[in-house]
């Protein structure tokens, strides 16, 4: 059973006015589907409107369960507590978060409202796997309700040094919600660290490598005062004599790489990459950057280091052109709004300043595109820009180097994504460091051939042999050694 903020289909209108659900094309999906249709697995979550939510119904071989948001909660839980709090807290307060209690009250009626479906349609003994920060608490709500379930729960985006999350208000109720999972997985090794670093501090649990000791009979507040560190001496020899362990690591998420280096192997996608160069004037290098229009995308950073690169003439038009697609998101947060504002000004300065008639050296696309055509574009890029200020995985990254399988082009990754821990023939760059990333611009888009094909190379073998499905298979098996605890009672439901 998988538990996750939003259900696998999308729900769309049918020529006769009636109501269609689609699969979505995210790689979450891609990974779980045959995961799911094997199991007769179901998959909860919200169906992406305000009201009361459809009933349950089958799609792709997967038993789909709506859990409903008012148009209130969608406010206060998910463009406020999830989008507003956690987010930015998450991504080291690149935006201030705001910390209002309603938001939080939603969050937990959100989440318990999660955790009593998982426990009405989990078979007893089942795996239920949660995903995100959406829902936090949910692990610890369905242990309290279904003692015979294995739970895990995956963190898609990064887990903060406990200095930022320490700022959040209800860091003790999320440590515990977290801690009513078997296995907690992250995104990289020094996320996991972290969790385990706010175990110890803002619960006073033992840790033992990346087991966390959680006592059976629950357990206190740490005291506040100088006697804590008695406390703590105290509480971990508690620890260890009884309760269970939960393992926090990493697991790297990955993309349908096989699925990705298909689309770019078929003769419209080929065709359609080389219209987009044609279209840009056939220049000698074409850089590109994608992204959700998104402030920990470090897509102002990348755009100033172009204008640099720019005004010293070590780059530019016709020889060189930058495309950047920037998808929209969550346009009614104002941080968002605002976000677009300045990076079309800049644009449209850059634009002005160095552009001639026909010859712009930023053509820039807000909006959306299915996978088929940003294949295309990764086809027609020789350098992918890649330059998060902070990133789980970034999975654009690894999209890029599946397409390119006749090992050519080169990858910019910032080293504050999930990805660079990965791909390590990449140029790896501090996007905050101006002047690195404008080296390293001119330096990928001068590489020679074979420097290229050796770092690609690399990179692809990488991607190929570790992708979604060796992600969720390795998350899976991990899971299932964990020991089903069978309440005495029958009935399953505690």
């Amino acid at each position: 059973m998988v538990a996750a903020s939003r259900l696998p289909v999308d729900q769309t209108e049918g020529p006769d006015g009636e109501t269609e659900w689609r699969a979505s094309p995210g790689g979450l999906v891609t990974a779980l589907e045959p995961v799911m249709r094997a199991a007769e697995g179901a998959w909860i979550g919200w169906p992406g409107a305000a009201g009361e939510p459809p009933e349950p119904f089958d799609s792709n071989g997967m038993h789909l369960v709506s859990v409903g948001l008012s148009e209130e909660e969608v406010a206060d839980y998910y463009e406020g507590f999830c989008n507003g709090t956690l987010w930015p807290l998450y991504h080291d307060v690149i935006a201030p978060p705001e910390f209002r209690r309603p938001w939080w009250e939603a969050y937990v009626r959100v989440n318990r409202r999660y955790a009593e479906v998982v426990a009405t349609e989990a078979a007893r003994g089942a795996t239920v796997w949660v995903h995100d920060y959406q829902l936090q608490l949910v692990p610890g709500m369905v242990r309290e309700l279904r003692a015979d379930v294995r739970i895990g729960h995956f963190t898609h985006i990064p887990f903060p040094g406990y200095e930022i999350f320490a700022q959040l208000p209800w860091r003790r109720q999320i440590v515990r919600g977290l801690l009513g999972a078997d296995l907690l997985g992250f995104q990289r090794q020094s996320d996991a660290t972290n969790f385990l670093r706010a175990c110890r501090r803002t619960a006073g649990l033992a840790t033992r490598g990346s087991l966390v000791r959680v006592p059976d009979a629950g357990y206190d507040d740490p005291p506040a005062d100088s006697a804590g560190r008695g406390f703590r001496r105290q509480r971990v020899a508690e620890d260890l004599a009884s309760g269970r362990d939960v393992r926090a690591a990493a697991f790297p998420i990955s993309i349908d790489s096989a699925a990705i280096e298909e689309i770019a192997k078929s003769p419209e996608v080929q065709a359609r990459a080389q219209q987009i160069r044609e279209a840009l004037g056939k220049p000698e290098t074409v850089l590109l950057g994608i992204d959700r229009l998104d402030y920990t995308k470090g897509i102002l950073h990348r755009l100033n280091a172009y204008g640099e690169i720019l005004e010293e003439g070590r780059l530019g038009p016709p020889a060189a052109v930058l495309v950047q697609i920037a998808s929209p998101s969550r346009e009614r947060v104002e941080s968002y709004r605002h976000l677009r504002d300045e990076v079309e000004v800049t644009v449209g300065r850059i634009n002005g300043d160095y552009g001639e008639v026909g010859n712009p050296p930023i053509h820039y696309l807000h909006q959306s595109y299915p996978k088929d055509e940003l294949v295309a574009y990764y086809l027609a890029a020789d350098v992918m820009l890649v330059t998060p200020l902070r990133d789980g995985m970034n999975l654009v990254a690894k999209e890029y180097v599946a397409s390119r399988y006749d090992e050519t082009g080169a990858l910019i990754l910032s080293e504050f994504t999930g990805a660079a821990d990965e791909l390590h023939a990449a140029f790896i760059i501090n996007p905050h460091d101006i002047d690195g990333l404008k080296d390293t611009i001119v330096r990928a888009a001068t590489v020679s051939p074979a420097e290229a094909r050796r770092r690609m190379r690399s990179m692809r073998r990488r991607v190929l042999e570790h992708d979604v499905a060796y992600w969720a298979k390795t998350y899976l098996d991990a899971l299932s050694k964990v020991p089903v605890r069978y309440p005495p009672a029958a009935d399953p439901v505690g």
